[in-house]
């Protein structure tokens, strides 16, 4: 700073040239209550003790599991033992029901091993008179045993011995096969295990590796991957073509008009892909700045990497007694008699409300997981809050179990709330996927899936930042709806940037890179192991694995880019900056151009530090 400059300046705020506040006429002063005008000057995070909120949803949901727990104990206690046992019962006509049979024993019609062995004996006849026709001969060398040697005479078989000696040779060669089928099946099924444990292993280092790349050198990683977006799918399109010219099998199965068809389709799409990036270049340097300033957030909470798995882990576990409960359920029931065709027997029938059952504990599971989605969002974006609104860099020591305090306490209901919503909406999206897959034809279908796709749409937008403002605030969820609609509305901030470009981006790159890998899994398989078709298929397996682990870490940095995006806005709101280094790089975000401007604010201009 030049030493002629007014000293006075530098202890002035920052944001006090970037965000003038213009003195609000008398007009737009009685348009509004006062009350209004300063509520959201005072957002922050919420360090004091939060009262519990959207408490009836929490209820429900409480009762939801109550339930399924309660009747699923119930149905593993009442189940009928003779539920696999229909045919044991007879129709009693005196009393017009089901009879077991005490005798009934299905494994006494089993026949043993002696007499199974004895029947099988007699029926076949030797004969001590040779045929010439069916005989066979069978010559054995002579064989050195220590000092000795022994001759084996040609033996001579009758035709029904013949029979019986061709086909236990024949039932031998079958045994031969399917012995060395198993053995081909257990040798893939043992490569491909120990494949998908050595990537698992793996994935741990590999993120946090792609994490200190992402935080470091994120325009070297972002551009260096841009070429692979392009060049992968070419090689995949050049390879598939060239091998299945070379195959005969692949070039007999599909046609040459074929595969030109498909080789030029798929070009067709990576050049849209190109496409793409050309008309978005200018936003590239821009998203690769949020993305490095994303990444710096979450390696210095590296704590969520242990906590997410692990909360992903106890629903797995939450899980397993209720996947117990619905097999036990169907075991519900009883033997009835059923008359067909003037006569009655006895069948299975399964109880009226297991049904109702089976519905239950299926919403519930479907609830339990988009719940438990929202609070792993809400731990992510307490515990970012709370680094984001420290003094030092580090952030609070013990950020992660006050969120986790938060988010299964105080805000348990708002977590409740928002998985309900979601899982509305993914039942609700499912039923239009599905209605659209059958292809009904008509004028006001069309106008349906419309209308439903845009509410859809509008739900997305509400929860978007929802669970971010309450992890934050500590707020209910519709007041966190409303006052994050309204701070983004005065900010004249956009929320299609950020999700849009960050997570394509971050998805391609790892596209890219799980592809190396799984091409490096492909070369070492053939090279070292001397597989065959057997290594594009691990390969893609190990590929899958690498795609999924890396897709949930780029779910947690863009959770993260969201957070910080709300903790922005807050910092915008009040005139101040507690990073700047964020400040430095969300200054350049777009202006949306969805809310008039306001009186009190105008155009930003970039930050001068």
């Amino acid at each position: 700073m030049d030493s002629s400059q007014d000293p006075n300046k530098s202890t002035q705020p920052l944001l006090s040239h970037l965000y003038p506040r213009l003195d609000p006429s008398p007009t737009a002063s009685t348009s509004e209550p006062d009350d209004d005008q300063t509520q959201y000057f005072q957002i922050s995070y919420n360090y004091g003790p939060r009262s519990i909120k959207d408490i009836p949803f929490l209820i429900v949901f409480s009762l939801l599991v109550l339930c399924t727990f309660g009747f699923g104990i119930f149905a593993s206690v009442h189940r009928n033992p003779h539920h696999n046992q229909a045919s044991a019962f007879v129709y009693n006509a005196t009393s017009s029901s089901c009879t077991l049979l005490r005798d009934h024993n299905p494994i006494s019609s089993i026949p043993s091993k002696s007499n199974l062995f004895s029947s099988s004996s007699e029926n076949f006849s030797f004969s001590d008179n040779p045929t010439s026709l069916n005989s066979l001969k069978l010559s054995l060398s002579k064989r050195m045993i220590g000092n000795s040697s022994f001759s084996v005479k040609p033996l001579s078989l009758t035709s029904s011995e013949a029979g019986v000696f061709n086909g236990f040779m024949e039932n031998l060669s079958f045994l031969n096969n399917s012995t060395s089928l198993y053995f081909s099946k257990s040798s893939l099924l043992k490569n491909l295990i120990w494949v998908l444990v050595i990537t698992l292993v793996l994935s741990v280092p590999f993120v946090l590796v792609v994490l200190l790349l992402l935080k470091h050198y994120t325009k070297q990683i972002v551009y260096a991957s841009l070429p692979f977006f392009v060049a992968v799918p070419v090689f995949i399109n050049v390879y598939w073509f060239v091998a299945c010219t070379v195959s005969s099998s692949c070039r007999d199965t599909f046609p040459l008009a074929y595969r030109i068809l498909v080789l030029v389709f798929v070009f067709l799409i990576i050049g849209v892909i190109v496409w793409i990036f050309i008309v978005n270049w200018h936003r590239i340097e821009l998203t690769v700045s949020i993305i490095g300033v994303a990444s710096d957030a979450l390696s210095k909470n590296l704590g969520l990497f242990g906590v997410l798995p692990a909360l992903t882990l106890s629903l797995f576990v939450y899980y397993a007694p209720i996947v117990v409960f619905l097999i036990l359920a169907r075991l519900n029931g009883k033997v009835v008699p059923k008359e067909k065709h003037g006569e009655c027997y006895c069948v299975w029938k399964q109880d009226s409300w297991v049904p109702a059952y089976y519905t239950l504990a299926i919403l519930t599971m479907l609830w339990s997981a988009t719940a438990m989605v929202e609070a792993q969002v809400y731990v992510i974006s307490g515990t970012i809050a709370q680094w984001y609104f420290s003094k030092d860099d580090i952030g609070p020591k013990r950020g992660i179990r006050s969120s986790l305090r938060n988010a299964f306490g105080p805000s348990s209901g708002t977590i409740c709330l928002s998985g309900l919503l979601m899982c509305i909406v993914r039942v609700i999206r499912s039923m239009v996927d599905n209605a659209r897959q059958e292809d009904r034809p008509g004028i006001v279908n069309l106008v349906l899936r419309c209308c439903v796709n845009t509410l859809l749409s509008a739900v997305d937008f509400l929860n978007k930042f929802t669970i971010n403002f309450a992890a934050i605030t500590g707020e209910a969820y519709f007041t966190s709806a409303r006052m994050t609609y309204e701070l983004l509305k005065r900010n004249l901030l956009s929320t299609v940037f950020v999700e849009t470009v960050s997570t394509r981006i971050l998805t391609g790159i790892i596209f890219v890179l799980s592809a190396i890998y799984a091409i490096l899994v492909c070369v070492i398989l053939k090279a070292a192991i001397h597989l065959g078709v057997e290594a594009y298929l691990i390969s893609l397996m190990a590929w899958v694995l690498l795609f999924v682990i890396l897709g949930f870490f780029v779910r947690v940095l863009d959770d993260v880019i969201e957070t910080v995006y709300v903790c922005y806005a807050i910092d915008r709101d009040r005139g101040e900056v507690c990073k700047q280094g964020v400040h430095e790089v969300y200054v350049h975000l777009p202006i949306s151009r969805n809310h008039n401007h306001r009186v009190g604010f105008v155009d930003r201009t970039p930050l001068i530090v």
